[in-house]
C-alpha cells in the first residue's frame, strides 16, 4: 500500500456505540480516511464518535432520516470519491469484522485483479461451526439465489458486509437505485454484474460477540426471494438482449417454451385419458416427452453459458472507465 493509492473506509452506524470506537482503533495506517455515517442512529453514534474519537482520519457524516445500511454506504462512497480515494472499504460498526484484514481486501483491487472484493465466512470448515445454525442455513439458501440473480456463480456468502471497491467502478453505480436496506449487499452484486465488474471472494472469519443483529432471516426470506427474481429477469434482459445477443439469448426462451409445451400437452392428455379410462397412447407420451427433454437441455446449455460468462477483466482497467 502507498500514498498514491489512497484507501478510505466507510462505517455505517446504527446502534453500535458499544463497538464503534474499537472498530476505528483497529483500522491500520494503510487507511487514509475513515467516514463514520450516522444513519439517524437513536444512540447518536455520530455525536458519540465526535466526542470520544481523536483519530484525525475520521469524518462524521449524518443523515437527517434513516436510510438503511445501503443508504449509509452510498453516502460514504460519494464522500470518498469526492475526496479522491482509489479504493473504498466498507466495514460494519458492530465489531464482527477484523479490520486487520483490510489489506487483504484491498490487495486484489490494487493489483488489477478485481473491481470489488467481499468476505467469505464459509472458506474455513472449522470456523463454520461457530456460525449460528439459522444464519448458516439462511446464508446457504441466499447464496444460491444470489448466484442465479447476480450472475456471479463463483461467489458465496452474499450477505457479507465486509467489502472493498475501486472508486472507478463505484462512480458508475446507480447510487439512487441500489437497495437501501438489508438487500443492499446482494443488490450491489447485481449492479456490478450489469457493469461487467470483476468480483472476488476474500476468506475471513466472523466474530460473534454481544452485538445485536437487526437481520432476521425468517422475516426477509420472502422479500429477498421476490427481489432475487426481479434482479434475475433484469439481468437477463440487460446482458442477453439489451447489450448483447448470443446463442444463449435463444436457448433460454426456446427451452422454457418447449418445457412448458411438453408439460401442458402431456398433463392435459393424461387427464383426458384418465377420464375415459384408457391408457395414454405411446405416441402421445413421446410428443410430450421429447419437447420436455429438449427444453431441459436448452436450459442447461444456457446455464453453462451463463456460468462461463462471469466477468474476468476488471472494469477499472478498461479504457472507457479510466478517469480523463
Amino acid at each position: 500500500m502507498n500514498q498514491s493509492d489512497p484507501i478510505a473506509v466507510v462505517i455505517p452506524c446504527y446502534k453500535v456505540t458499544r463497538h464503534i470506537l474499537g472498530v476505528i482503533d483497529g483500522i491500520g495506517p494503510e487507511v487514509g480516511r475513515i467516514y463514520v455515517v450516522d444513519d439517524k442512529c437513536p444512540d447518536n453514534s455520530g455525536d458519540f464518535v465526535s466526542a470520544n474519537c481523536r483519530d484525525p482520519r475520521v469524518t462524521v457524516l449524518r443523515h437527517e432520516e434513516n436510510q438503511g445500511v445501503g443508504g449509509a454506504v452510498m453516502t460514504g462512497y460519494r464522500a470518498a470519491i469526492e475526496d479522491g480515494a482509489s479504493v473504498i472499504v466498507k466495514v460494519d460498526g458492530d465489531g464482527q469484522m477484523d479490520a486487520r484484514l483490510i489489506p487483504a481486501f484491498v490487495a486484489p483491487i490494487l493489483a488489477g485483479e478485481a473491481d470489488y472484493t467481499k468476505g467469505n465466512r464459509f472458506f474455513s470448515l472449522e470456523h463454520i461451526r461457530q456460525m449460528p445454525p439459522m444464519r448458516l442455513f439462511g446464508n446457504a439458501m441466499l447464496s444460491f439465489l444470489t448466484k442465479l440473480s447476480s450472475g456471479y456463480w463463483d461467489l458465496f456468502d452474499p450477505t457479507n458486509g465486509f467489502t472493498a471497491i475501486h472508486a472507478d467502478a463505484a462512480r458508475y453505480l446507480p447510487f439512487d437505485k441500489i437497495s437501501r436496506r438489508y438487500f443492499f449487499e446482494t443488490d450491489m452484486l447485481f449492479r456490478l454484474n450489469t457493469l461487467g465488474a470483476v468480483v472476488a471472494d476474500v476468506p475471513m472469519d466472523a466474530v460473534y460477540g454481544d452485538e445485536v443483529s437487526n437481520l432476521k432471516i425468517s422475516r426477509i426470506v420472502t422479500e429477498f426471494s421476490v427481489k432475487h427474481m426481479r434482479n434475475f429477469f433484469k439481468r437477463l434482459f440487460y446482458n442477453y438482449y439489451l447489450r448483447n445477443m448470443s446463442l444463449a439469448s435463444i436457448e433460454l426462451p426456446l427451452g422454457v417454451l418447449l418445457l412448458l409445451f411438453g408439460l401442458v400437452f402431456g398433463i392435459s392428455h393424461w387427464i383426458d385419458a384418465a377420464r375415459q379410462g384408457i391408457a395414454t397412447p405411446a405416441g402421445t407420451v413421446m410428443l410430450a416427452g421429447m419437447p420436455m427433454i429438449m427444453g431441459v437441455q436448452l436450459i442447461l446449455a444456457f446455464l453453462a453459458y451463463d456460468i462461463a460468462s462471469v466477468p474476468r477483466r476488471p472494469l477499472h482497467k478498461k479504457t472507457l472507465f479510466r478517469k480523463q
